[in-house]
Parts: structure tokens; sequence; C-alpha cells
């Protein structure tokens, strides 16, 4: 039984890319469907969706509202998107659009405190 709990142990230690990893593994050698053994080695994983949310690589730059100081927001986003002034000041006056999509974390959050800094609300998915 000790064995047994090893790999419970080593199951739920594992990153959502390393269980879809060793999913894949087992499929092509036992022929089965990996969507079973997926969901079994990704749910102890701290709850599944907390563990995908830690590997998420791609975000995408919503602008929520441009705040008082939209002039200086609509230079913002067509600094960081290149559109055209009439296409930048009806994303802003818009609210809830899209700026930029599957950007890295880190160029999202520099995204995000560009746009912030300029009195936009900036959510980022």
């Amino acid at each position: 039984m000790s064995d047994l709990a090893k790999i419970v142990e080593d199951l739920s230690n594992l990153t959502v890319l390393e269980a879809a990893e060793l999913a894949k593994l087992l499929e092509e050698k036992w022929g089965v469907s990996a969507a079973a053994a997926v969901a079994v080695a990704a749910a102890p994983a701290a709850g599944g969706a907390a563990a995908a949310a830690e590997e998420q690589t791609e975000f995408t730059v919503i602008l929520k509202s441009g705040g008082d100081k939209k002039i200086n927001v609509i230079k913002e986003v067509r600094a960081i998107t290149g559109l055209g002034l009439k296409e930048a000041k009806d994303l802003v006056e818009a609210g809830g659009k899209t700026v930029k999509e599957g950007v890295s974390k880190d160029e999202a959050q520099k995204l995000k405190k560009q746009l912030e800094d300029q009195g936009a609300v900036v959510e980022l998915k």
C-alpha cells in the first residue's frame, strides 16, 4: 500500500502540463482515451482550476474604462496597438474592449500599468 500512496503523492504534485503529458504517454502505451486520465490526474493538483490558472501563459488586456483622462489613454492605446486616432478613441469610449490578446504575463502586466498610469481601468484575462 505504501507504493500506492507514493504514486498518489507524486500525481498530486504534477503540474497541469505534466499531467497532460502523462495522459498522452499512457494513451499511447495502453491504447486508451486520455480524457478520464487527465481528469483524475488534474483533480488532486490543488483543485484543478487553480492549477490551470497558475499555468496560464497567454493573457488578454481588456480596457474596462478610459477614466477621467481619456486623451492620455487614447494616446497610450494608439502606442500599444498602432490604431488610428478614431479607432483608438472608439475603443476607449466603448469600454470593455480588448486592447491586446495572447501576450505574456510580463507584457500584460506592463501594458496594464501603462494604461492605469494614464487613468484607465484595465482587466487581465
